[in-house]
């Protein structure tokens, strides 16, 4: 989607994302909901693989209006960094895993120089049904599947995969499944993303992922970046008493171009 296209769906989004989620709450009973939804972020992650962050309309909305914006913006511009070269394109399907609201498939869609296809895999009913929406809202080709995204089928042709800020999110054992699996992907000559907070606390799995992917002929990088936020995530970042002027994330990149068991890993590129 070219550029300007692009940050015009972006800026509807945000108003059509505000007119649903306000129409029945109050912004004081959302930004109340997002000061709990970040201090579970921070302080009780293991209650995230309970539901924790989904439950209740003011959580919700909150994950919604602030979160699925944020996420959006990451994604896409880790993606956009990365189509600079020519692993960045030239796959037709997307895979977003853990989806959410759709904001990391919906941002590398856009992102990418030609039409794509998403396919969107979370266990949560609500996630689905506002995945549906997002996907829609930027026209983009996608269906939604519930399961659990260990375990369920991938499709088995070429794709591209992205987990953006769920692999945290779930248990030990689901997570070494994951790894395996992508991997396993990534050897096959997939491209294979995957995006998580920088705060060391937050994922304390990542140095071993980090080794498993350099292993794999991967790449790891950390992305800080200045942005404009849309007027109501400002809103409730100065609220929910949050600075996000500037978006930081790490990710791990995998496309070895041709299926090898291993290959010369890459030095990470520090953003």
């Amino acid at each position: 989607m070219a550029g300007d296209a692009s940050a015009n769906a972006f800026d509807a989004w945000i108003r059509a994302l505000e007119s649903r989620h306000l129409a029945d709450l109050e912004f004081a009973e959302v930004s109340r909901a997002l000061r709990a939804l970040s201090s579970a972020y921070v302080e009780r992650r293991s209650r995230l693989r309970e539901g924790a962050a989904l439950s209740g309309a003011g959580k919700r909305a909150a994950f919604a209006l602030f979160y699925g914006p944020l996420h959006f913006l990451v994604v896409q511009h880790i993606a956009r960094q990365l189509a600079e070269s020519p692993a960045g394109s030239g796959f037709a399907t997307i895979v977003d895993l853990g989806c959410g609201t759709g904001a990391a498939g919906a941002a590398w869609a856009t992102a990418s120089s030609q039409s794509v296809k998403v396919i969107g895999i979370d266990l949560h009913p609500w996630a689905l049904a506002e995945a549906e929406h997002t996907y829609r809202h930027f026209g983009v080709s996608a269906r939604t599947r519930r399961g659990d995204i260990a375990r369920e089928p991938w499709p088995k042709g070429p794709a591209a995969f992205v987990a953006a800020f769920t692999i945290n999110e779930i248990a030990e054992r689901s997570r070494q499944e994951m790894l395996t699996r992508l991997l396993e992907r990534g050897r096959r000559g997939d491209r294979i993303l995957v995006i998580e907070p920088i705060a060391g606390s937050a994922a304390p799995w990542w140095n071993a992922w980090r080794t498993e992917f350099e292993r794999s002929g991967g790449r790891a990088d950390e992305w800080r970046f200045a942005v404009e936020l849309p007027a109501i995530v400002e809103k409730l970042d100065r609220a929910a008493g949050l600075n996000h002027r500037e978006l930081k994330a790490r990710s791990l990149w995998i496309h070895t171009r041709q299926p090898t068991p291993e290959r010369e890993s890459l030095r990470s590129s520090p953003r």
